[in-house]
């Protein structure tokens, strides 16, 4: 990440804006001798002019210094697109509903690409009344564990918090709810369709002995 905005960045910020030197300088206070210097790299603009220089361009002044402009074309967002990020520092964990520069302890975050649940990463999903009861197979250790589950309809996510030696499971209520979302500390992001891992016959998806079969070899691999 840049420590400090670059002449570049501005340049390619005030052009995209279609913004003059002279416009830009007006807008800021200073000559437009001083924009000229800072996008050949002659110069840079004073810290104070970094909020303003932001202001100009109409975006953050994070991402004016990482150069990544974000711009959300649905700003309603649907909650199944959503992004999730991790520090790897402190383990702080961020959810977006679109697009973002997030950065944590001087990190610049990347978000997180969901995998699909492996031999490793079984989850059990149980319809009990009006929610589904979520279970992980998996180790709940300080070095290795599973730090939240989350559960996501178009227009709402539930999110639940799990720590280490404690167990890795969560209810959510149902409401719509099309993808359930779970992070291992070492693994990543897994994700999957809760009907295809709920034990509910009514839901058309396999017969409980199975399911209950899948689960006992799990307990036996894994417990």
């Amino acid at each position: 990440m840049n420590q400090y905005v670059t002449g570049a960045v501005i340049r390619t910020l005030r052009e995209k804006n279609r913004m003059t030197q002279l416009q830009l300088a007006e807008k800021l206070g200073v000559s437009d001798k001083s924009v000229s210097k800072w996008e050949t790299s002659r110069g840079l603009p004073d810290i104070t002019l970094l909020e303003p220089i932001a202001e100009a361009f109409s975006i953050s002044v994070t991402e004016l210094i990482s150069g990544n402009t974000i711009h959300n074309a649905n700003i309603s967002a649907n909650m199944l697109r959503s992004k999730f990020y991790v520090c790897p520092v402190c383990g702080n964990v961020i959810h977006s509903m679109g697009e973002a520069a997030i950065h944590c302890h001087g990190i610049q975050l990347m978000p997180l690409e969901p995998e699909q649940t492996d031999e490793h990463h079984m989850i059990f999903i149980e319809r009990v009344e009006d929610e589904y009861y979520v279970r992980i197979d998996h180790s709940m250790t300080k070095e290795h564990y599973i730090s939240f589950v989350a559960a996501a309809s178009s227009d709402d996510m539930q999110m639940r918090t799990l720590y280490p030696e404690g167990n890795a499971e969560a209810r959510f209520k149902i409401r719509g709810v099309r993808r359930i979302f779970f992070y291992c500390n070492r693994d990543g992001l897994f994700s999957i369709d809760p009907v295809k891992g709920i034990d509910d016959k009514e839901s058309g998806y396999d017969d409980t002995q199975e399911r209950r079969e899948l689960e006992k070899a799990a307990d036996m691999l894994f417990g």
